[in-house]
């Protein structure tokens, strides 16, 4: 009788030891960004009639076409902010046109486009921002005018194929920098 107990609990175990899991497959993953610590310093390029507070760890790229005309980098990140500046000479109109232009030119790929305006009407400083969701190329667009004599436009870009699932927090993080730059920004 022992005997046959111990051929039943033999088989027992084996029975169960031989069933396979479910398997499940293993969810998406991303790199982990390694965030800098934000450091701000008050940045004015060379001639140029405004200012406005960067983080420490932007790196300026100056061009030779136009004194004003710059790119802010992020190498950690793979990230570029470049700027472009207008003097308005009776052509306001002209250069919001080309702004919001080239920011819907991304709504081919983007899933959508949220606008934002900041005023601060004591420093005449109006800037709409162009929040781009999706993969798009640019993640971010804005300009910056005193509708008078001054209009700046950025717009942040990655040097990587555009997946927002994976850039997401770079874009939190940079957003942060860019809503710090429109709050410090003032016209000289």
């Amino acid at each position: 009788m022992k005997k046959y107990l111990y051929v039943f609990f033999l088989l027992l175990l084996v029975s169960f030891s031989c069933t396979k899991p479910n398997p499940s497959p293993r969810q998406l993953g991303y790199f982990r960004f390694n965030l800098p610590e934000k450091v701000y310093y008050n940045f004015q390029p060379d001639s140029c009639l405004f200012s406005f507070e960067l983080p420490t760890y932007f790196k300026v790229i100056s061009t030779d076409s136009h004194p004003c005309w710059f790119t802010l980098t992020v190498p950690q990140l793979k990230a570029q902010i470049s700027f472009t500046y207008y003097s308005i000479d009776n052509n306001l109109e002209e250069l919001l046109d080309d702004s919001y232009t080239l920011a819907y030119k991304h709504s081919i790929r983007a899933e959508d486009i949220h606008e934002k305006e900041f005023i601060n009407n004591k420093g005449h400083v109006f800037v709409t921002v162009f929040d781009i969701k999706g993969n798009a190329a640019s993640a971010m667009q804005f300009h910056i005018t005193d509708s008078v004599k001054h209009f700046l436009r950025g717009s942040l870009y990655f040097r990587t194929q555009p997946n927002r699932d994976s850039l997401q927090p770079a874009i939190d993080f940079l957003e942060k920098d860019i809503i710090h730059l429109i709050e410090t920004f003032r016209w000289k």
